[in-house]
């Protein structure tokens, strides 16, 4: 496995565990803790399915699992954007998990859309070659120097 794909394991996990430590100071009354339990939900499942992604046994099962972890990074990001438009929580800790949510929602978009190009493509050996230059990625506004390799 690439160091960027260990690096994006790991930074997953803190995210999920820094979510974890933000949603226990929700408040106990609705929407309080619907908001726990879909954000717990989705953050949590950003890091575990990524990693099931890194372990994916084909390229077909790793677009899969990356398509998954890109639509839970997206939820993710969308109830943590309701807790602030709510006011349920001000925290500086929330910007910057919104911060770091859209990073990740970011990375996780561009990297399913790359598998699928690669998919669509019928490449045999789905990896880029060294020195070749990787398929274009769809234009967003953040900035992403480098894509871990599909297993």
């Amino acid at each position: 496995m690439s160091a960027i794909a260990e690096e994006l394991k790991a930074r997953t996990m803190r995210f999920a565990l820094d979510v974890c430590a933000l949603i226990s100071l929700l408040p106990s009354t609705e929407p309080g803790p619907t908001a726990q339990h879909q954000l717990a939900r989705c953050a949590t499942s950003v890091a575990f399915n990524y990693r099931a992604a890194c372990r994916g046994r084909s390229h077909k099962e790793y677009t899969a699992r990356i398509g998954v972890v890109a639509e839970e990074s997206d939820e993710t990001l969308g109830w943590l954007e309701f807790i602030e438009a709510a006011h349920l929580l001000r925290s500086s800790e929330l910007t910057r998990l919104i911060a770091e949510s859209r990073e990740l929602a970011a990375i996780m978009s561009a990297s399913y859309g790359t598998a699928r190009y690669r998919e669509r493509q019928g490449d045999d050996d789905q990896r880029p070659k060294r020195g070749g230059a990787n398929p274009p990625i769809p234009q967003s506004n953040y900035p992403i120097t480098r894509l871990p390799d599909p297993p």
